[in-house]
């Protein structure tokens, strides 16, 4: 029997294209608004502060730190069902967007995880798209900013 896999965004809806695009090269996108600056996520037609702006992409860093996080410690998805238990956290990006992702890299999510601590974007590879996770910053080890 094989192993089971993660299950993936649909990596051609037109909103989020240009952002699963983005995770193929190891890049996380977001947008702003050229009219009223407001940072925009997930990837939308409009700008939800003005929704009259022009939507550009911009990539972040990667790095920020947990907003808010849980322990998951039961679930019956085949490919989750073995990592429990593991954290679900909102990441702040140091950019201002937020994000529902994983953060792995820890022993015990449930002391290991806190909330105000810096995290790093960790890539999980796939054949279409890579899938955004975050891990502690060990101090002097947060990636180079974008260019």
């Amino acid at each position: 029997m094989s192993e089971p896999t993660r299950p993936l965004p649909r990596a051609d809806e037109f909103d989020t294209r240009e952002f699963w695009s983005g995770t193929k090269l190891k890049e996380f996108r977001y947008q702003q608004c050229d009219g009223c600056n407001k940072v925009i996520f997930y990837p939308r037609r409009h700008c939800t502060g003005c929704t009259t702006g022009k939507l550009e992409w911009k990539r972040a860093a990667g790095t920020g730190t947990v907003y808010t996080y849980s322990i998951v410690r039961q679930s019956y998805h085949p490919f989750f069902r073995n990592k429990v238990p593991y954290a679900v956290a909102w990441i702040d990006l140091d950019e201002g967007p937020r994000i529902l992702t994983n953060v792995t890299g820890v022993a015990d999510p449930a002391s290991d995880v806190k909330i105000g601590m810096k995290v790093e974007v960790e890539w999980e590879e796939h054949e279409e798209l890579n899938i955004p996770l975050f891990r502690p910053v060990i101090m002097g080890s947060y990636m180079d900013p974008p260019d």
